[in-house]
């Protein structure tokens, strides 16, 4: 009897000198599309990020249906995710996951575009009034008299306002002065490139060809609206601005179709989701905060990243370098003997 009882308490004092494995923290990653080259890449740093860290990660992707993406973070949420990250289609109407995910005392931290309206917890993106200002500054500089088009992005996508409030802090002291006017004012439903091709096509018929400079948003909208340029031979000739630096627009900035993107580097901004998204859910502070962004309801903690200006002068040193796109894909319609000096190094 003595030995059972001896037994059983060595066995207790292993037990209790045991260390419980930690527990894998959850993420749901709710991405409005990722039907655009940018978002692909933003999901694919997320995930290995987040991996490294120890957590797992459930992606979903909604491809722009409002109903859809909020049918998958419930989903998200019924399975049992410790936070969820959520790039919105529309930031007004993922209100309802916020006030959802709160009722189980998760949090929500709104991925590059922010959720209007309720008590969201943290924000993380870059600073897209000043995106907006780099892209009409870019053009002014180059183009400061003239007929402009502004094509800006989905209407439904806060960003989308906050490009243009950034573009007008440019723009409004030249429309002012009467050194420039804006001959066509139009929003590309759900970044749609065609959308923007026909509004640029539109702009054109009206005024007669007769556009200088056309403020795109992004660069899927810039490539619409350099199709409609292409149409009537006056691709290059008018200066047109971009956003994400994506292949095709790269591309386009060695042929001079396109005069400028803004390059977002997107590794930094998902890594740093990642890592926040742990710190949240351990109950940590987030040192990171920069700044207090109001989305209609309150001032939500936010951390926002600089944005960089990029054109064919400095794209190698931009965003080839920084390893966003390869050189031998952007500089494949390029003779090799005026690639870049350093591609050897």
């Amino acid at each position: 009897m003595k030995k059972i009882f001896f037994l059983l308490l060595t066995i207790s004092f292993i037990s209790c000198g045991k260390k419980e494995k930690p527990t894998q923290f959850r993420i749901g990653l709710s991405m409005d599309t990722l039907k655009e080259e940018r978002w692909q890449k933003d999901r694919d740093f997320f995930v290995a990020a987040a991996e490294k860290l120890g957590a797992k990660v459930s992606v979903q992707a909604a491809n722009s249906d409002d109903a859809r993406q909020i049918a998958q973070c419930e989903n998200l949420l019924s399975a049992g995710v410790d936070i969820i990250v959520i790039v919105p289609h529309n930031g007004k109407i993922m209100t309802s996951v916020v006030e959802a995910a709160h009722k189980q005392n998760i949090k929500v931290l709104a991925y590059d575009r922010i959720i209007n309206d309720c008590d969201l917890d943290y924000y993380i993106s870059f600073d897209n009034i000043r995106v907006g200002e780099l892209q009409a500054q870019y053009l002014v500089e180059r183009v400061p008299k003239g007929n402009y088009v502004l094509i800006g992005g989905a209407p439904t996508d806060y960003n989308a306002i906050l490009f243009r409030k950034g573009q007008m802090n440019i723009l409004q002291p030249y429309i002012d002065r009467g050194d420039i006017k804006i001959v066509a004012e139009q929003w590309a439903v759900d970044w749609l490139p065609i959308n923007a091709l026909k509004h640029t096509e539109n702009a054109l018929t009206i005024n007669q060809n007769k556009i200088d400079a056309i403020v795109a948003s992004n660069d899927g909208t810039a490539g619409g609206c350099i199709q409609a340029l292409e149409e009537q031979k006056l691709a290059g000739k008018v200066i047109v601005s971009g956003q994400d630096a994506e292949l095709a627009a790269c591309q386009r900035l060695l042929n001079g179709a396109q005069a400028m993107t803004v390059y977002k580097p997107i590794q930094p901004l998902a890594e740093k989701a990642a890592a926040i998204a742990l710190k949240i859910m351990q109950g940590e502070s987030i040192a990171e905060v920069n700044q207090i962004v109001n989305n209609g309801m309150k001032d939500v903690p936010a951390i926002l990243l600089l944005p960089i200006a990029v054109d064919q002068a400095n794209l190698y040193e931009i965003v080839v370098k920084d390893g966003f796109q390869k050189l031998e894909e952007v500089y494949k319609n390029v003779p090799k003997e005026q690639w870049p000096a350093s591609k050897s190094e």
